[in-house]
């Protein structure tokens, strides 16, 4: 869910961090998704050298760097340095699980300035949500928050992890009336997700392509097959534009980690190969 967006005045961050799924099918991620991965991180590293301003929906470590990162995200360490003299944007300890808020506290120590409170947030350019679920209202302690970017009119907006599974945030999106949305859609790889959450996403994607002229829905939904393919009806059904990220950037579709089981039949990977990697990795980021 990282994203950059540019105005005359600003150059906003937003989810600047990485994490490939641990383990899907009983397995560890392809060698092939692993070197994609390191693609977009230095390219995450890059922007934090660029950025005026870094927003962190919440502190999950698929969004965030993380002092203490296993091989497949990003360490804090590096980029650190391009976490000087920014804006800090991020959710507030009320709206936060304590043990994820430590993650917060590791990266104002690395900044050496404070996280401005992003709830709530209002200016000339850049409007942040109330806390938003994570999900479900009540499922977890860690809340998430909207951006809003507006510049001549056009409105972007980024609605991390919210899944479409409540009504609430997808309101506000609407409300908010923008010209394109970044959002996470619903894991439908969580074998227990209910018919009636199931349902709820779908009737709130399709509401949002009757209202949002481009809707791009990604993260978790695109982590099976069957999101693909939920995807898919949502724009047949709709009628409207309705893609993923790769289509939006006119990239070609990549989903690594839905396909995961089906690089290992293609490109099978030999016994030892992670343990090797994993040592190679602590050796260059995180022992110097």
């Amino acid at each position: 869910m990282c994203a950059w967006v540019e105005t005359r005045d600003r150059r906003i961050l937003i989810d600047p961090g990485i994490s490939l799924g641990l383990v899907r099918h009983g397995l560890l991620p392809h060698p092939c998704q692993i070197a994609h991965g390191a693609q977009l991180r230095e390219r995450i590293v890059r922007a934090f050298m660029q950025a005026t301003d870094v927003i962190l929906s919440h502190y999950h470590g698929d969004h965030i760097p993380l002092a203490v990162p296993n091989p497949y995200q990003l360490p804090l360490e590096r980029v650190a340095e391009g976490l000087k003299g920014i804006r800090l944007w991020g959710m507030s300890p009320r709206n936060t699980g304590a043990a994820i808020y430590n993650r917060a506290k590791d990266l104002e120590e690395a900044a050496g300035v404070s996280i401005l409170p992003a709830e709530g947030h209002k200016d000339a350019q850049l409007q942040i949500s109330e806390a938003m679920p994570h999900g479900l209202y009540g499922h977890s302690p860690n809340m998430v928050v909207m951006s809003r970017i507006e510049e001549d009119g056009f409105v972007f907006v980024h609605a991390s992890d919210i899944q479409l599974v409540e009504r609430n945030p997808v309101q506000q999106i609407i409300d908010w009336a923008p010209d394109v949305v970044f959002l996470s859609g619903p894991p439908l790889y969580i074998e227990t997700l209910s018919a009636d959450v199931r349902a709820e996403a779908w009737e709130n994607a399709l509401t949002l392509a009757e209202s949002v002229a481009t809707v791009i829905i990604d993260h978790h939904l695109l982590r099976c097959r069957e999101g693909v393919e939920w995807l898919e009806m949502v724009a047949r059904v709709s009628g409207n534009h309705v893609v993923c990220a790769a289509d939006y950037q006119k990239k070609t579709r990549r989903f690594l980690e839905a396909d995961r089981e089906r690089f290992y039949k293609m490109q099978p990977v030999s016994e030892g190969w992670h343990e090797a990697y994993e040592d190679s990795w602590k050796r260059t980021n995180m022992y110097g």
